[in-house]
């Protein structure tokens, strides 16, 4: 990673299955995803989605099993 990475802007972003992501504070955020409101150092951004992601199955998948209890 080079140092202009490391000291860029990004934001937290997360999908409609609960899948979350690093992107550039500076950019839109990618069709389908929005940002979570956490931005930081890439890898402070990736430390706050290791505490806050914590169940990896995305969202339908874990209605289905719900569902099925």
């Amino acid at each position: 990673m080079s140092t202009e990475e490391r000291a860029q802007e990004w934001a937290v972003v997360v999908n409609d299955e609960e899948q979350y992501s690093v992107w550039p504070a500076d950019r839109p955020a990618p069709a389908g995803w929005h940002e979570t409101g956490r931005h930081g150092t890439r890898e402070e951004c990736l430390e706050h989605i290791a505490q806050v992601w914590t169940d990896m199955r995305p969202l339908s998948l874990r209605k289905r099993l719900e569902a099925q209890k």
